[in-house]
């Protein structure tokens, strides 16, 4: 004899996060437990506990996240590993973010050849601010990588610290190297030069 039940619980166990719960379990359980050599030390305001290495790992949420740019192109963080990557969280309305962006372009037309990828991440409502991202591309003429920043992202990077700009400084092997929060002429040379030594 067999009871049915109304418990609907048992249909949605499998939940995105559940999964990449799993996978991420998975990895860690089979991966080579040998030590990596001493890197630069984490930057103090980094998201995430240390690895043995001295750097931050990429949150799982926010490397297999699935994104869209401003052109309707999907892709993930995680694309980009075995390349450097700056990611750049910004709006429309910041000013900061507004004061930063043509540092950056110079960042990036410094850097791309070289491999690295700048992505910016706009934390607006896409549905609502598609228009004004793509005004704002063009006035700022910006030629790297824009789109949105989902939730996923957006916790699993900046945690819980919602100020913007933010820039994190992603290395091949897909560790966070340097987080910067805010803006001034200070930063660039800072984020420069932890792109310089991820590069090496």
């Amino acid at each position: 004899m067999s009871i049915e039940t109304s418990d609907p619980s048992h249909e949605t166990f499998w939940t995105l996060e559940r999964v990449i719960s799993v996978a991420v379990s998975l990895m860690m359980i089979s991966a080579p437990l040998a030590a990596a050599p001493a890197q630069n030390p984490v930057n103090a305001n980094a998201p995430a506990p240390a690895t043995p290495s001295g750097l931050t790992d990429l949150p799982p949420q926010a490397a297999l996240a699935p994104l869209k740019d401003a052109n309707g192109a999907s892709f993930k963080l995680a694309d980009f590993f075995g390349k450097v990557v700056v990611v750049n969280f910004w709006a429309t309305w910041c000013g900061p973010c507004r004061r930063e962006i043509p540092e950056l372009i110079k960042l990036h037309n410094e850097f791309h050849s070289r491999g690295v990828e700048m992505i910016g991440l706009s934390t607006e409502n896409p549905d609502a601010s598609a228009e004004k991202v793509l005004k704002f591309i063009q006035d700022f003429k910006i030629d790297y990588r824009i789109g949105w920043a989902p939730r996923e992202v957006v916790l699993g990077l900046m945690q819980g610290n919602g100020n913007i700009p933010q820039n994190f400084v992603i290395t091949r092997d897909g560790h966070i190297s340097a987080r910067f929060i805010g803006f001034s002429q200070a930063i660039m040379p800072q984020i420069k030069q932890k792109v310089e030594q991820a590069l090496n």
